[in-house]
C-alpha cells in the first residue's frame, strides 16, 4: 500500500491592501516595517514586460492574444470567420483596422467582447 507523500511546510505569503487617509496609510506602513514586513512595489505596465508589442495597437495585440488563447492559427480563424488570412495577419500587425463588423465576427469565434478589438 502506498503511503501519502508528505509535503514540506511552506511559509505563507500574503498581501494586504488598505484604503484611507494618506497620513494613516503612511503610519500603517511605518508600523508594518517595524514588524518586518516589506512594501510590494506597484504594478508594471504590460508593455514593459512584452517589448515585442511596442508600437503595436492595443486591438492588434488583443486579436493575436485572443486567437492564441483559443489555440487557432490565422488560417483556422480565417476559415471560421470568412475573413481572409492575409487580412487577419494585417490586423494583428496593426496595418489594417478591424472595424465593427469584423470585430463582431471575430469576437464571436474568439469568445470575447467585440469592443476589445475596436
Amino acid at each position: 500500500m502506498l503511503e501519502p507523500t508528505k509535503k514540506p511546510p511552506t511559509e505563507a505569503v500574503s498581501e494586504a491592501r488598505f484604503a484611507g487617509p494618506a497620513d494613516k496609510i503612511r503610519e500603517l506602513a511605518r508600523v508594518a516595517h517595524t514588524l518586518g514586513l516589506t512594501e510590494v512595489s506597484g504594478t508594471v505596465p504590460w508593455r514593459e514586460l512584452f517589448p515585442e508589442f511596442q508600437g503595436k495597437e492595443n486591438w492588434a495585440v488583443a486579436l493575436r492574444g485572443a486567437r492564441g488563447k483559443e489555440g487557432l492559427t490565422q488560417k483556422a480563424l480565417a476559415a471560421l470567420t470568412g475573413i481572409p488570412q492575409s487580412h487577419i495577419s494585417s490586423m494583428e500587425n496593426g496595418r489594417m483596422p478591424i472595424g465593427r463588423q469584423r470585430a463582431m465576427r471575430l469576437a464571436e469565434v474568439l469568445k470575447i467582447d467585440y469592443r476589445i478589438l475596436l
